[in-house]
């Protein structure tokens, strides 16, 4: 693995996500994403949101370190 092949990959991850937030998917408000608020506390946390994103990246990193 070269650094230079890290850093392409995760620039690769970068791009494809601002990508997809520009088209207006709704990456952070997805149907799974859990969001609790009580009184003046507020817990939020993208599991589904993480999920997706995780997919993508090993699908990704897959494609670039293939021997």
């Amino acid at each position: 693995m070269t650094p230079g092949k890290v850093l392409v990959a995760v620039g690769v991850l970068v791009i494809l996500v601002g990508v997809a937030v520009q088209l207006g998917l709704p990456l952070g408000r997805l149907p799974g994403d859990v969001k609790l608020t009580r009184g003046n506390f507020t817990f939020y946390s993208p599991l589904v949101t993480m999920l997706i994103l995780s997919v993508v990246g090993t699908v990704l990193l897959n494609m670039f370190f293939r021997r």
